[in-house]
This record gives structure tokens, C-alpha cells and sequence, in this order.
């Protein structure tokens, strides 16, 4: 009995994956068509001399306790290519030198457009955010930026090009960690890499839920009609995306800008990596939570690829990792009582190959680093286990803490900066 269960646990598992590989695969395709056309249309329409918009963009940065990353994030701003930038930097009750960062950099470079304001009760991420969006911030478009990340040159230029489009309310950026020589460090490089490949098919089927804080871009008219963040989860960046997509997303799309790069930093220490990955985790079950009025909905309001399929399988994929470590114990007791490996050896070599697709196929990978990242590709599948039990230990945290999610428990809270490495970055791209 227990086998059989096992089996046909592993077996659905097994199928969601390769489904969802497949998806991957041939959306990442339509995808490129698709940002080939727009851009050749842009340029077109450039050459024309037919666009003349170059909106104000405001550029909202939260920061506290950043004074070792500050002046990095400012500088990778000041040297964009997009001019008609403001900057608003809001100070959340720093207890270090950010401030005074901040105010020595907005007297330094008096010609660009910053605004510095200061908070002296931590009120937390969202809470920073909506201050400097609502009293700060002019812009027709904004884009929020992490106090840790850096803007490649182009970033703000691709990502205005996006809205010509009247349809697209929001844009995700391709962000990038600034990868450290190490076991955790190689880890989050390859798996952003994978992530965000597959936002290519959430894009093209117009299901895409989930935008990061880091680079990403909204239309101002859209965050005031949504009345801004919401404060009551622990991810307000993916709270704010999905609340503009419940107002419906037929005619009002929120897409990925694979050319919009930006790079942070990733966590140094797997302490830090498991209080990281339970907030992301909690808050995204919170706002599963949430906005469960999505889930199977029949409103003509959004995209059937988001309410008959992206949802449920988000729900889904929580299930399925759950039961992760019995699904592998299950193909490890086969492989050995049966003397047959091919069910390890094929799930290897089907990860293997997927890694190595999507570092090869990285429009933003340089030739050799492709290749010393290839160098990575045939234990990455072992190395890919510990985020897997990671992402465990996440859940298993979410679910002790269930009565609170199902009641939806105001868990708004304020924010500690994790360590920062402060390492030097050139913007080139």
C-alpha cells in the first residue's frame, strides 16, 4: 500500500515536471520571437522619428542599514543611459551610516534628480515604499530598486520601451546574483538563472503573478488605482503584482524583460539562506492566501493560463515539495532493492541537461563564463537537493504557522537587513 502511493506520488511528480520543462522550453522560444519583433518594432519606430516619449521615471529605493552597498546602487543609477530619471531614497530608521551616505552623495552630484528622506520608526519595506510613492515620487512610471542591487547601464531605457505597449501595466527585470566563490554562491547564480527563465512562457501565456522588488517597473497610474502595497504580508513586492493582476489581466499584463538586468546580492551563509527562503515562502503562501478568489475563477476579467493553470499549479508545487524528501527516498530504496539505476541516472541527466540549456542559451553569459559555469553543470543536480530540502524546511515552518495563514493574520512586520558583501560591480551590460 505504502509503495503504491509512493509510486503514484512519484509518478505525478515526475509528470508535473516534465510538463512543466516542456513549457519552459518552447516558451522561452516564443518568447525570443516575440522580444525580437517588439525590438525591431521599436527601433522602427525610433528611426521614424515617431517616438518622442521619454516619461519621468522614479526610481524608489528602501534602504536600512545599507551603508556598505548605498553608494554602489547610486552609482549604477547616475550612469544609466535614461536621463529623465528621479530618485527617491527613503531611509527606514537606519541605525548605521546610511543616511549620511545619502545625503553626502545628493550634495556631491547636485545635477541629478535625488530626493533623501528619513523614516525614524522601522515601519518595514512596504511601508517605506509607499511613503516615498506617495509623497516623493513624480514619475509617470516607477521602478523599485534594492539598496544592494545595481542597474546595468540600458536597464531604465529597456524598460520604458516596454510600456509603448498600452496592455503592459508592469514589468519584471532579469535579475542576476552577484555570484561568490562558493558552494551557496554558484547555487543562487544557477538557480535566478533557471527562475527567471521560466517567467519567458509566464510571459508569452500571459500568467505571470509574480514580480520581484529588484528593477521592477509599474505605470504610477496603476500603483495609486491599487492604492499602493499592501502591508500585511511578509513579500510586499509579490503582494503588490498580484493585487494589480486580481483587478484582471486580459488587457492590463504584467510581462518579464529578459533585457532589463540588474544584479544583487545573494545571502552569504545558510543561516541566512533559510530565514530568506521561510519569508519568501511564508509570504508567498500568504497572498496565495489572499487572493484565493483567482484560483479556478471563470471571470472573463483574467487569462484562463492564470486561473485554470498558473494558480492551482502554485498551490500545487507547494504540495509537491512536501512530499519531496519521501519521493527520494522512495527512488532510492527502488534504485537499490531492484539493482536498477535508471530512475536516478534519468532524473540526473534530465537536470543536467535543462542546467545546461539555460546557461548556454543566457543571452547575458559571456562565452567564458558559460564555460566555467559548465564546469558546475554535472553536480548541480546533488547541489540542487539542498535547496530542494531548503524549500522543505520552509514549508514545514509555513504549516506550523497554518492557523495563522488561514485567518490571515496581519504579519506585516519591520525588516533586518541581511549581511552584505559590499564587492565592487561594473555595470557594462
Amino acid at each position: 500500500m505504502i509503495n503504491d502511493i509512493l509510486f503514484w506520488m512519484f509518478a505525478i511528480t515526475s509528470t508535473l515536471y516534465a510538463i512543466h520543462l516542456g513549457l519552459y522550453l518552447v516558451g522561452a522560444n516564443f518568447y525570443d520571437i516575440w522580444q525580437y519583433r517588439r525590438r525591431a518594432r521599436y527601433q522602427q519606430l525610433q528611426e521614424e522619428g515617431q517616438l518622442q516619449w521619454r516619461p519621468l521615471v522614479s526610481v524608489v529605493i528602501s534602504a536600512h542599514n545599507e551603508e556598505m552597498v548605498l553608494a554602489r546602487c547610486l552609482d549604477s543609477i547616475r550612469g544609466s543611459t535614461y536621463k529623465n530619471v528621479q530618485v527617491v531614497l527613503m531611509d527606514d530608521a537606519s541605525a548605521d551610516n546610511t543616511l549620511a551616505i545619502a545625503r553626502r552623495y545628493q550634495r556631491k552630484y547636485r545635477n541629478m534628480n535625488i530626493t533623501v528622506a528619513h523614516m525614524s520608526k522601522n515601519s518595514g519595506k512596504g511601508g517605506a515604499l509607499n511613503r516615498a510613492l506617495t509623497e516623493f515620487a513624480k514619475g509617470e512610471l516607477v521602478m523599485t530598486l534594492d539598496a544592494d542591487s545595481i542597474l546595468s547601464k540600458t536597464a531604465i531605457e529597456r524598460a520604458v520601451g516596454y510600456f509603448i505597449d498600452p496592455t503592459i501595466v508592469g514589468v519584471a527585470a532579469n535579475v542576476r546574483i552577484i555570484e561568490e566563490p562558493s558552494v551557496l554562491g554558484v547555487l543562487q547564480t544557477l538557480e535566478h538563472m533557471i527562475g527567471y527563465r521560466s517567467k519567458k512562457f509566464y510571459s508569452i501565456a500571459n500568467c505571470e503573478f509574480v514580480i520581484g522588488g529588484v528593477a521592477s517597473t509599474y505605470r504610477m497610474d496603476v500603483l495609486r488605482a491599487v492604492n499602493f502595497y499592501d502591508t500585511d504580508t511578509f513579500t510586499e513586492d509579490i503582494g503588490l503584482s498580484i493585487k494589480i493582476v486580481s483587478q484582471g489581466n486580459r488587457n492590463a499584463r504584467l510581462v518579464y524583460g529578459a533585457d532589463i538586468v540588474a544584479t544583487t546580492e545573494g545571502v552569504t551563509r545558510f543561516k541566512a539562506l533559510f530565514r530568506q527562503r521561510f519569508r519568501w515562502k511564508y509570504g508567498s503562501l500568504q497572498n496565495l492566501v489572499k487572493y484565493r478568489r483567482l484560483i479556478l475563477n471563470p471571470s472573463a476579467r483574467y487569462s484562463r493560463s492564470l486561473t485554470l493553470y498558473r494558480m492551482p499549479m502554485a498551490v500545487l508545487s507547494e504540495i509537491v515539495i512536501m512530499c519531496l524528501p519521501f519521493i527520494l527516498g522512495y527512488v532510492i530504496y527502488v534504485s537499490i532493492t531492484s539493482l536498477d539505476p535508471r530512475l536516478l541516472v534519468g532524473a540526473y541527466f534530465t537536470i543536467t541537461a535543462y542546467t545546461m540549456m539555460t546557461l548556454w542559451f543566457d543571452e547575458h553569459t559571456s562565452f567564458w563564463n558559460r564555460i566555467r559555469l559548465s564546469l558546475y553543470a554535472p553536480i548541480m543536480y546533488f547541489i540542487f537537493y539542498i535547496m530542494d530540502m531548503v524549500q522543505v524546511v520552509a514549508v514545514v515552518r509555513c504549516a506550523i504557522k497554518i492557523r495563522s495563514l488561514v485567518t490571515q493574520k496581519n504579519e506585516g512586520s519591520t525588516w533586518v537587513s541581511p549581511q552584505r558583501v559590499g564587492r565592487e560591480v561594473t555595470p557594462t551590460l
